[in-house]
């Protein structure tokens, strides 16, 4: 392995290192208004920003959200944890589904566990049951990667011209890469169609 695949290896790896979610003990407990809202989701979601001016989380996003319904509305312009949360969650989900499936996907919650105390299950109970288990998959995830890169060596060993092998290594890295996320895509599509809004139709009858 040269220098320039060991700094390759070691920039992957701190950046997964540093790409996490939001534990819930980070997230407010006091009602917070829009302006401080998208504050705090820019501040804790900034590894995701591909670009320093990308925007996570806007006014317009947000009420295009209530709009949809896919946010309940806010209590005299102040967001709870709940909302907080939600908002989280519809983040990720926005960047491989469309708004249909996240409304599909996010009923049962904004239903039966948004701002709820009644001493059961909680949203931010789940939010922390999920983050626990994502935190595994990072690791796993890095593991992955790293394997692949690994392997995508092996694929090119004779292109000669090295500028030229290594384009052809990174080629196929992101080619697996996104490969794995059209399946996982494809599996989500197929557990929502499937699985959810089937249940859901049979609520409505």
């Amino acid at each position: 392995m040269d220098e320039k695949d060991k700094e390759y290896i070691a920039h992957i790896a701190e950046y997964l290192k540093n790409v996490d979610y939001i534990k819930p003990g980070e997230v407010p407990d006091i009602e917070l208004y829009m302006d401080q809202v998208t504050t705090f989701m820019d501040s804790h979601l900034a590894s995701f920003k591909r670009f320093d001016d990308d925007k996570i989380l806007t006014k317009t996003m947000i009420n295009n959200y209530s709009k949809f319904n896919l946010l309940p509305p806010s209590s005299k312009k102040k967001y709870s944890k709940d909302h907080m949360l939600l908002l989280i969650f519809i983040y990720y989900f926005k960047n491989v589904l469309s708004i249909n499936d996240i409304d599909a996907i996010m009923e049962e919650l904004r239903e039966n566990y948004f701002n709820k105390s009644d001493g059961s299950l909680s949203l931010n109970d789940i939010y922390g049951r999920i983050v626990d288990n994502e935190t595994e998959q990072i690791i796993n995830t890095t593991k992955d990667i790293l394997r692949r890169q690994s392997a995508t060596k092996e694929m090119f060993e004779d292109e000669e011209d090295p500028e030229r092998r290594r384009y052809l290594e990174q080629f196929a890295l992101i080619s697996s890469l996104n490969f794995d996320i059209c399946i996982k895509k494809s599996i989500i599509e197929y557990l929502v169609d499937n699985v959810l809004k089937s249940d859901d139709d049979k609520k409505k009858k």
